[in-house]
């Protein structure tokens, strides 16, 4: 864990419950200022409550947490000041016009209109929104009302912005431009904590949390994450990827397997020595193959393994 000074964010030992389920399990992690910080983990990994309780909208039944230097159990208010949350559903009104519902936000913010002018105008040149600031937010597609959401939660200009899922149902192009206004934002001193289920997304943090049912499985870097596997995949191209799955999982040495387009990422005890094992036992059983070989665990394998082995926390 971070010195306070250095963190935006730090989370400490966070739980909370919901009837028997136990959403988030003593969850404990810092966001350094200036970062981008991912909390990536499937539908129910407990990401969603996390950051409701960060932005002070709903009370932890134990822990603690300081968002800007603030205790938000304790002094929610002071913290809400510094801070902007993007939930999965932002309320936009979709009557009104790109430039209306701006501008409704920043009055909200009490932000002058110069101020306004110039912030909206760069954030919307960042996602290549310009020329539709007269359009109706119902008439914008799913990936540009999710790029206003951001513009509207970012026009007063806050010191750390948490984004639920804002990029789910995106499509590649409004993603691409939505992580690019990211980079910039932290480049400018922003700090910004995203929860994603895409494990890919995981790539364009600078540290990473991987959650499972509430539970801290990994916190690093994405290169550091990838290091943390300690066993080789191996990866597989077949015609018949799920036959192929079914044939593997019954070899011995293989720890966890990742269908792909077109064959398996299979995680096992020992590379070189079950590449000419499983090539006997594809072609003994008449399954088909293109290539087999040794390739550079992704996070995924990472995640699935981690998963499947009941990993403990490795922060």
């Amino acid at each position: 864990m971070q010195e306070k000074a250095q963190s935006a964010i730090i989370a400490e030992g966070l739980t909370k419950s919901f009837a028997m389920v136990r959403a988030v399990d003593h969850l404990s992690f810092d966001v350094r200022k200036s970062e981008i910080f991912g909390l990536v983990g499937p539908d129910g990994a407990g990401k969603t409550t996390t950051l409701r309780m960060l932005a002070g909208i709903m009370a932890p039944d134990g822990g603690t947490a300081h968002v800007a230097d603030f205790n938000v159990v304790h002094d929610p208010e002071n913290a809400k000041r510094h801070l902007s949350y993007m939930p999965q559903r932002f309320g936009l009104y979709d009557d009104l016009t790109v430039d209306e519902n701006i501008r409704f936000y920043a009055d909200l913010f009490g932000v002058s209109r110069k101020e306004r002018e110039e912030r909206s105008t760069s954030l919307l040149q960042a996602g290549g929104m310009r020329e539709f600031r007269r359009r109706r937010a119902g008439k914008l597609s799913g990936g540009m009302k999710q790029k206003l959401g951001l513009v509207c939660a970012l026009i007063h200009r806050p010191k750390i912005i948490l984004l639920d899922e804002p990029t789910t149902g995106v499509d590649p192009i409004s993603r691409r431009d939505f992580w690019r206004i990211l980079y910039e934002l932290a480049s400018e001193g922003v700090t910004i904590l995203i929860s994603t289920a895409y494990l890919d997304e995981a790539e364009r943090c600078h540290r990473v949390a991987l959650l499972h049912q509430g539970k801290l499985l990994f916190c690093d870097t994405p290169n550091n994450l990838k290091g943390k596997l300690g066993k080789s995949v191996l990866s597989i191209t077949s015609s018949e990827p799920r036959r192929l799955r079914a044939e593997l999982e019954k070899a011995v040495g293989v720890s966890s397997m990742v269908l792909t387009g077109d064959g398996l990422h299979v995680v096992v005890d020992d590379g070189a020595s079950r590449i000419p094992e499983f090539k006997a036992r594809l072609n003994n059983a008449s399954v088909p193959f293109r290539t087999i070989q040794q390739v550079t665990p992704t996070i995924e394998d990472l995640f699935v393994d981690a998963v499947g082995s009941g990993a403990a926390s490795h922060a």
